[in-house]
């Protein structure tokens, strides 16, 4: 029984460690793509984009926020690549 118990305290210790460590980088999935590319993937699952010149790079930043809000499942720096995708189209 304590054997049992030491295995699953040492697992549960390499979990913990092993999302301390890695739970603040970005992960290369994210990383390696480009903001069309997440836009494409994430925002066009529930609705079309207005044009991006009908609102401007502050409108945007604050459109990107209330939506990772929304959405609850995009990363903030999945959120920043879109923005930038979508105020570079201006």
């Amino acid at each position: 029984m304590k054997r049992i118990i030491v295995i699953i305290a040492l697992i549960f210790a390499a979990i913990t460690a092993t999302t301390i460590f890695n739970g603040c980088a970005v992960p290369a999935s994210i990383a390696s793509k480009s903001g069309a590319q997440l836009w494409a993937e994430n925002c066009l699952r529930c609705h079309n984009s207005p044009p991006p010149n009908d609102y401007s790079d502050g409108e945007w930043a604050a459109i990107g926020a209330h939506m990772k809000l929304r959405t609850n499942t995009m990363t903030d720096t999945e959120i920043n690549k879109v923005v930038e995708f979508l105020q570079s189209a201006n």
